[in-house]
């Protein structure tokens, strides 16, 4: 109303003006003035109204385009926000992640040097820090270097599968004693000592051990049923006398080529806790009347469920670190039936690379008439192929050049009837003599 009030006046004084600007200067003499006409009074008031209006949307209309400017840079400001906050989180989140990745690495090498203090006081000790089937104070002296130690699993038994061993793939006497010396390859025949200590069967090792110097007794007393304990009491009485990159277990009706064995190993020779062997996940057998039944079958579920990977017993290698942890913790191992299955739950828990090396179960060569029979399908069959349940025997891979780590029948878990076979197999499977003798170590 007032900016009403203020327009009409301001209009008048300049119609005012205006007239007396028209008048000659004689007659500019003060006069009455008779008021504007209503008419014009009344279309000057609209006019103003009108602009008032005018003026006040123009106005609302530059207040809301500010307002909506200021909305929209407070938007821009509120999502550059938002980012640099998620920014912020994810170093957060980036810097708890690598800082877990070292309190991993520094935890693993804590175990580590652990693991390294224990097996140095074991030592210390001669070999009986863990307990239960340790070597004895005879070996309380400074550990011999060495790439492996191959332990082959024998009996009391089992003198003739000695000497086919030694006829073929075991090297004996001053070879025996190079092979140690010059490339760090121990091989021994494993064996404990009978429930009459110092009887026939002990003493007649003993005279055997005399003349060919290659056997490593345990202190363990020897049966089928007790193969775990013998491995874990071969592992612990092994660590105590060598320092070796590489323990090996291998059985006695078992062919074995030495070249290849430690051509593979020195592959892993930097790489800790390292299982290797052909790995198998078979059934677990509940029933009571059947060959390697499981005891404990309810401590793997349901009947029919399989059994956890794990090396074949035949043979299978670990580092050096695996068989200290062996020996250390010797007492509270538990031991399954199979001691297949027992290495395997030792180190199922633990950060492990298992290695599944096929080459370490090939089949020996089959029967003549069904050797006819896979050549009449193709001349060199495909990698792991199977013709009425066997293997694709070692032959085939020493014709290629790529001879087999370890070779033995499925069906009679080593090679059938060894003792006739074992030379056969040898002439078939067997690498050069000097193999072992060209691996780079």
């Amino acid at each position: 109303m007032f900016l009403m009030v203020g327009l009409m006046k301001a209009v008048s004084e300049r119609l005012q003006q205006q007239q007396q600007q028209q008048l000659p200067a004689a007659e500019k003499k003060p006069r009455f003035r008779p008021p504007l006409p209503v008419k014009t009074v009344v279309l000057l008031a609209a006019a103003c109204f009108f602009l008032g209006l005018l003026l006040s949307s123009v106005i609302s209309s530059l207040v809301a385009s500010e307002n909506r400017a200021g909305i929209a840079c407070d938007s821009k400001d509120c999502d550059r926000k938002r980012r640099l906050e998620e920014a912020k989180t994810g170093d957060v989140m980036d810097q708890v992640s690598r800082t877990h990745q070292v309190i991993q690495a520094l935890d693993k090498s804590v175990s580590k040097l652990e693991m390294e203090l224990a097996v140095g006081r074991m030592r210390l000790n001669g070999g009986r820090g863990g307990g239960g089937g340790g070597g004895g104070g005879s070996y309380n002296k400074q550990l011999k270097k060495a790439f492996v130690v191959v332990g082959i699993n024998t009996a009391f038994s089992s003198q003739k599968r000695r000497e086919a061993v030694r006829a073929t793939w075991m090297p004996t006497g001053a070879k025996l004693k190079r092979l140690e010396e010059e490339k760090g390859v121990v091989v021994r025949f494993v064996i404990g000592h009978s429930a009459t200590s110092g009887g026939a069967v002990d003493r007649a090792i003993d005279e055997e051990d005399a003349e060919t110097k290659d056997f490593l007794r345990l202190d363990h007393l020897e049966g089928y049923h007790k193969l775990s304990a013998k491995t874990r009491a071969f592992f612990s009485t092994a660590v105590a006398i060598w320092d070796a990159d590489f323990f090996v277990k291998v059985d006695d009706d078992v062919h074995l080529n030495l070249g290849m064995l430690v051509a593979t190993l020195a592959q892993y020779r930097n790489k800790p806790r390292v299982y290797i062997g052909c790995m198998k996940s078979g059934p677990v057998l509940y029933q009571k009347d059947v060959k390697y039944h499981e005891p404990e079958f309810w401590k793997f579920g349901e009947e029919g469920n399989k059994y956890f990977r794990h090396a074949t017993g035949q043979i299978y290698a670990i580092s050096k670190d695996l068989a200290s942890y062996i020996s250390i913790n010797a007492p509270i191992l538990h031991k399954y039936a199979n001691e297949d299955v027992s290495l395997g739950s030792w180190l199922i828990g633990l950060e492990v690379k298992h290695i599944d090396e096929r080459r370490m179960c090939c089949g020996t060569p089959p029967g003549k008439v069904t050797r006819n029979r896979v050549g009449s399908f193709r001349k060199t069959p495909p990698e792991n192929f199977d013709l009425m349940g066997l293997m694709v025997d070692c032959e085939w891979k020493a014709e290629s050049g790529n001879f087999c780590i370890a070779s033995f029948d499925w069906p009679c878990s080593g090679v059938c009837k060894p003792v006739e076979r074992m030379k056969e197999v040898h002439g078939t499977c067997g690498e050069a003599a000097e193999a072992i003798w060209n691996v780079a170590l």
